[in-house]
């Protein structure tokens, strides 16, 4: 999952920045950085769990929208 990905996600769930935050557990900030693909001068890497965490999310959703 690249920073566009992960934005479209988000989006795609209709999340604010701090409500993805909320949800994955973590800082608005990270989400910020994870979006932008940057940490200042840094590269920022979404990391596998945070990848799988939105994955677990999607499937909890279309599970949801079969019951």
């Amino acid at each position: 999952m690249n920073n566009e990905q992960f934005k479209k996600w988000r989006k795609k769930h209709n999340l604010s920045q701090s409500e993805a935050a909320i949800t994955l557990g973590l800082k608005r900030r990270m989400i910020q950085y994870y979006e932008k693909g940057k940490k200042g001068e840094k590269d920022v890497k979404i990391p596998k769990y945070i990848k799988l965490a939105c994955e677990a999310i999607d499937l909890k959703k279309k599970l949801k929208k079969m019951i």
